[in-house]
Parts: structure tokens; C-alpha cells; sequence
């Protein structure tokens, strides 16, 4: 980890259904918390087996259902017997209070539907249910004869449990919407760039081709009828295919010669469009001439590998213009790439890197980041 970001804790972000597996089984666990004394009663003070096994068996199918609705509707697999479900979990929870022993903590079991209202049905209903359920688990509490205080919490406890459950799975909708609105902004950046280079080549080449192509026309009507005719227009021709050409290695020239300041600029915008954290380095102005057009390479390409991973929070770029030469890092936190698995792109960048007589290094650095370090003779003495 750089010294900016030393102090930062940067998880890697897990897949989407790992991260619903971690919701449920977090999920599961706290409303096993809520049974938790009740259970332990059963299992090592009345130690009936017939109450233990209606225990256990209660609390399995109510919790093995409970999970698998909320895994449902976490990954979008709504469905109208989703419904059924929730009534079956009601039904179980609101039956083992009454058939177990109200006094040992199993009043809590009326609460545990609570979290799945909002989740399984559409908004209106579950406002709905929520108040109705509100007011008549309170009732059928005082009914099974709980403690005032625990019919208290569960006027509290049904509408933070249907709150708490709506939010658990709108959050986890929001991230996805958003690592799936970061991923397209990154392939827009990258279609403009390409848009933008395809559009100057057809400003260049449409007007000078379709010149040629009417001069060709001229001379192919006189081929038979005025020789020194053909030969202006070849003549002609020929001009205009040399001045084409020279359009085009210009355009391509701009578009692969620049600027190291506007390379890296370049980068750290379209980063911060994918929402990846980058900071516009500073980049002296008193750079050598040469070192543009290597670096600004290592720039392009350092981008492009940050953009493909998905897993990528942040990026540090960092110039060095020393007396003996000028160097290039850039490091994030998206190391999904094996070492030796560095692909064309780098295998390039070394290579012209290493024609300009300098140094290039890329790969995981150990820590969870990948880092790219480039760097390049201040001077052109001695390079070939």
C-alpha cells in the first residue's frame, strides 16, 4: 500500500452473491439470537424431547424459509408463492409461543416474520401489513399473557424489523446498480476515446478520398481520347493520395504523441468517471521532450488495465523527474491478475520502454495492489 493510502482499509469488493450469501447468513444468525434462551430451555432445563423436537423443528423450517425468500428477492426472483412463504413463517412463529411455553422467551418468535414484509411485497402492501401487524402482535401477545415489557418492544419491534429488512435488500440493489453503472461509464470512456479517433480519420480521409475518386472518374473518360489529360489526372492524383497520407500520419501522430500532463490527466478523469479514486498528479512542466511519448504510453495502458478491474476502489499516480531520469508509478488496489499473466499490453509497454533505454516493471506487489513503474533517461545520450 502506497503512503496515501496507508492508512485506509481498502476491502476488495466480493461478488454479488457472496455478498447475499453474507446478508443471510447475517440475517439468520440475529434472529437466532432472538431464540436463542429459548432454545437453551429446551435443550438443558425441561429437556422433553417432544418439546425439543417441535422446537427445533419449528425454528428450522421457519429459518430455512425465511432464507431462501430472502435470497430470492436479493438476487430478483420475486415470485407471487413468495407470499405463501411469508404466511407459512407467520403461521410457525406465531404457533411455537402458544404450544412451547410463552414465559422461557419464545414471545420473541411473533417478531421474526417481520423482516421478510417489506421485502417479499410491494411497498403499499407492506405498509399495510406492517401497521396491521403492529397492532395485532401486541394484542396476541397480551393474549399468550408476555410481560408488558416484552409487548412493548414488539409494538417497536415489527415496524424497525419491516424498516430493517426493506432497507437490507435496497441497499444491496443500489450497489449492484451502481458497480453496473461504473462498469458502462468505463466502456463509455473508452468507446469516446475510439468514437473520437474514428471520427478524425473520417474527417481526414472522407474529403481526400472521395477527391480521388472523382479525379479517377475524370481520367478513366479521357483514357482513350486526351493522353496528356490522364496523365494531369494521375498526376493530381497521385498529389492527393501523398497529402492523404500525411493527413493521416498527423492525426495519428496527435493521437499517440502528447503531452505526459495531458496523458495522465486524461487518465485520472476517466477513472473518476468510473468511480475509481484518482488525483491528478503533479507533472513538472520542465519535463524532457523525449520522455512524452514512452510515458504517456505507460499511461494509456496503466488506464485501460485499471478500467478492466472491477474489483479497483483506488489509483495513485505518482511522477519522479530526477537529474538522471524520470519516472512513472501507478498503483491500485485491483491485483486480480496473476503474476506472469500480464498480457500483450504490458509485454508492449516493456518493449518500448525498453527501446527508449529505460525500466519497466508490472505485476501484484503483494499487498492486494498492482503496480506499474516505468522509467526513462532524462537525457537521449546513449539511446539507441
Amino acid at each position: 500500500m502506497t503512503a496515501a493510502y496507508a492508512g485506509r482499509v481498502q476491502p476488495s469488493i466480493p461478488r454479488p452473491t457472496v455478498i447475499a450469501a453474507i446478508i443471510v447468513g447475517m440475517t439468520v444468525l440475529t434472529l437466532a439470537g432472538f431464540l436463542l434462551p429459548a432454545l437453551w430451555y429446551e435443550i438443558a432445563e425441561r429437556r422433553e424431547a417432544g418439546h425439543l423436537l417441535l422446537a427445533l423443528t419449528g425454528v428450522g423450517a421457519a429459518f430455512g424459509l425465511y432464507a431462501r425468500l430472502l435470497w430470492q428477492n436479493l438476487m430478483r426472483r420475486t415470485a407471487p408463492v413468495h407470499r405463501l412463504g411469508l404466511a407459512a413463517i407467520a403461521l410457525i412463529c406465531w404457533a411455537l409461543p402458544p404450544l412451547l411455553d410463552t414465559g422461557q422467551g419464545w414471545g420473541n418468535a411473533l417478531l421474526v416474520p417481520a423482516g421478510l414484509i417489506a421485502v417479499v411485497l410491494p411497498v403499499r402492501e407492506a405498509i399495510a401489513v406492517t401497521a396491521a401487524a403492529t397492532v395485532l402482535t401486541p394484542i396476541y401477545g397480551v393474549i399468550l399473557g408476555l410481560p408488558a415489557l416484552t409487548v412493548l418492544y414488539e409494538v417497536t419491534g415489527v415496524p424497525l424489523g419491516a424498516f430493517s429488512g426493506y432497507v437490507t435488500v435496497w441497499l444491496f440493489h443500489v450497489v449492484q446498480e451502481l458497480r453496473e453503472v461504473r462498469a458502462e461509464l468505463a466502456r463509455s470512456a473508452v468507446g469516446e476515446e475510439r468514437l473520437r479517433f474514428a471520427r478524425d480519420l473520417h474527417d481526414v480521409l472522407g474529403h481526400s478520398l472521395q477527391a480521388v475518386a472523382l479525379r479517377a472518374e475524370v481520367a478513366e473518360r479521357f483514357v482513350e481520347r486526351d493522353d496528356g489529360r490522364v496523365r494531369k489526372e494521375l498526376t493530381e492524383i497521385q498529389t492527393m493520395a501523398r497529402d492523404a497520407v500525411r493527413d493521416v500520419r498527423e492525426v495519428v501522430r496527435g493521437y499517440r504523441t502528447t503531452s505526459l500532463r495531458t496523458e495522465l490527466d486524461g487518465m485520472s478523469a476517466v477513472l473518476r468517471a468510473a468511480g475509481i479514486r484518482c488525483e491528478r498528479p503533479e507533472v513538472s512542466p520542465a519535463l524532457p521532450a523525449h520522455v512524452h511519448e514512452p510515458l504517456g504510453w505507460v499511461a494509456r495502458e496503466a488506464a485501460t488495465n485499471v478500467l478492466r478491474h472491477s474489483s479497483a476502489t483506488w489509483c495513485e499516480i505518482t511522477v519522479e523527474a530526477g537529474r538522471d531520469r524520470v519516472r512513472v508509478e501507478i498503483v491500485n488496489d485491483g491485483a486480480g491478475r496473476r503474476a506472469g499473466d500480464a498480457g500483450s499490453g504490458l509485454t508492449g509497454l516493456a518493449e518500448r520502454i525498453t527501446a527508449a533505454g529505460g525500466e519497466f516493471t508490472a505485476g501484484p506487489a503483494g499487498d492486494g495492489t498492482f503496480r506499474v513503474t516505468a522509467a526513462v533517461p532524462a537525457t537521449t545520450e546513449g539511446v539507441a
